[in-house]
This record gives C-alpha cells, structure tokens and sequence, in this order.
C-alpha cells in the first residue's frame, strides 16, 4: 500500500535512544489521510510521539467502510525499497499485483507479505466484483541492513497458526506467541498477532519481555491493562512486560504488535526506506525515469508519481518528536 500524502513527512527512525526501557501506556494520537481515490485511513504509524514499535514502521487501519457504490480501494502502482508490507484484512478482498508477476486476491486473514528488499513496485484495488465491506490494516516492516537490498519476495499465506484461550482467539501473522509461528519470513526478531476476543472475554496473553509492544483496536471496544480503548485506538506498552491483560465487554478485534527494538538509524520518506537523505532521492529519480524498478504486468501507462522532495534535506528526527 502507498503513502500517498501530497507532501509526505520524512522520518529518521531507529535507535535505542528514546525507546521505552520500561512498560508504558501511552495512546498514540492517529490522523485520518486519504489513500487512492477516496479511500479514508487512520495512520497510527509513524505518529506524534512515536515512530516505531520494534521494526513496525507504519500502521494504517481502515475501515469498516461501505463499498456498495463505489470502485473501493484503487491504489495503482508505486514502488518500494528497505521494507516489508503487510496486508491484513478483517473483511472484503484486495486485488494485489506486483513487479514479480504475482497476482493474487488477499481475503480475510490470509497473510500477504511482500519483501520490497533492493526495489518492487505494486497495485492493490478492490476487484471488480467485490463483497460490500473493507476493513484492513496495512503495517510496514523495515528491513535491517543485511536484508534491505534482498531480492524482492511476495508471500501469500492463505492458512496462519493460532490458538483459543479464554475468550480470544489469536491468529499469528508473524513472528511466534503462545507456542504458534507464522510461516511469514521475517528479517528481525517481530510479533504479529490478530487477536478476535468474545464478549466478557479477560484473559492474559505472554508477552517477550525484551520486546516494545503495541494494540490496535480494529473494532468494538477493550480494556488494554486497565485503559479503555475505542476502535481505532492504538496503545504503546513499552517494553518489560510478561504478558497484557484484555478484557472486553462485548465482541472486539484487536492486532498486537511488538518487536526487538530497532538499533539502525533509517530514514523513512513517501514509500521508501533508505539509510540517507541522499539514498532516497536516488530512489525518487529512478522511479521517475523508470530505472531500477520492474512495470507491474496488466497495468499500461499510468503510475503514482512521486512527490516532490522536501526543498530542505531531509532531517534526522528519531524515534520520539
């Protein structure tokens, strides 16, 4: 999925300066932005306050949103470098196409996990014919240094592992929790899991303690070690915890996220993930001239342009404003 903000912040990320050595509960303030042709999204990642929760670089979370009249998501290509995106819907189908050749319809937790690595390009739209309602999250990954100029990949999981326990049913899509591993590739130490909880639901889930943490509220409403939490909420927990409590009056959806926190410093700008200023206008002059990056088959002609660049070089601003 593409950022696609007329004029996109740039973000220096990474660093243990600033994270959490300690648990937390701090609410991430989100914005509202509008992706493709219309398509409103709240970006929890990278917000005021904070940019990163271990190698989670960014979170958007849609929806649920009624595409009975419309096209819905129309997202044409663009590219990527130094990442991973992560597509996850809770409901409706996304169309992906990328560079590699890969074509695929994405339906409700399967896993679609698309290494950007030295560079891709893809598209994601609703298909023609389309259920009534899409509600997803999209999460990008950054990738270390000794994975970032990979290969490009694309994976798609159609089955994930999971458990029931208490009231929650957890499905993994990366990393391992609870005895369960995804069989998504990953390039540092990550967790991701969908967590569907039943109404009067209070139950505890283990937590690595080395890891920094963070719950979104997809839909209905959770109490997250004891703050309440509406849908759309996103919560950091820090780092040091064994487990989180989550309690819920009637049925919610939240996503966990929590990784090793992440020591390289990156700089983050539209869609790309670079190591400098100077890196990531490389990437912006070769999308424009068509060099580095592959056409994604089935489209002709028109692709997302790249935004200007900042007039100023980009600024180093860490994990924390």
């Amino acid at each position: 999925m593409s950022n696609l903000e007329p004029r996109p912040d740039a973000h220096e990320l990474g660093g243990l300066a600033s994270t959490s050595a300690r648990p937390a509960l701090d609410l991430l303030p989100g914005k509202e932005v509008l992706l493709g042709e219309g398509t409103p999204v709240r970006r929890l990642l990278p917000t005021l306050g904070r940019r990163l929760v271990g190698a989670w670089a960014f979170v958007d979370h849609y929806g649920p949103d009624d595409l009975g009249s419309s096209a819905g998501m129309q997202v044409l290509p663009h590219p990527h470098t130094g990442l991973q995106t992560v597509s996850w819907l809770l409901e409706g189908e996304v169309h992906h196409r990328d560079s590699l050749g890969s074509d695929v319809v994405i339906r409700p937790r399967e896993l679609a996990l698309m290494t950007a690595g030295h560079a891709i390009a893809h598209a994601e739209q609703s298909p023609v014919e389309h259920p009534r309602l899409l509600h997803g999250a999209q999460l990008w990954v950054a990738l270390p240094d000794g994975a970032r100029d990979t290969a490009p990949a694309f994976e798609h999981h159609t089955t994930l592992p999971g458990f029931d326990s208490d009231g929650v049913r957890a499905t993994v899509l990366m990393g391992s929790v609870g005895g369960a591993t995804s069989p998504g590739t990953a390039h540092t130490p990550l967790v991701g899991v969908d967590l569907a909880l039943a109404a009067g639901a209070d139950v505890e889930l283990p937590l690595e303690p080395d890891f920094e943490h963070a719950v979104l509220v997809a839909s209905g409403a959770a109490d997250v070690e004891g703050a309440p939490l509406t849908p759309g909420a996103m919560l950091y927990l820090g780092t040091g915890r064994r487990t989180v409590r989550l309690r819920t009056e009637a049925p919610a959806q939240l996503l966990l996220l929590g990784g090793e926190p992440f020591e390289e410093r990156i700089v983050m700008w539209w869609n790309f993930v670079g190591r400098s200023g100077e890196e990531i206008a490389e990437y912006a002059s070769a999308w424009a001239e068509g060099d580095r990056f592959d056409d994604v088959p089935g489209f002709d002609g028109y692709r997302l342009p790249a935004p200007a660049l900042p007039p100023l070089p980009l600024k180093a601003r860490g994990r924390e404003r």
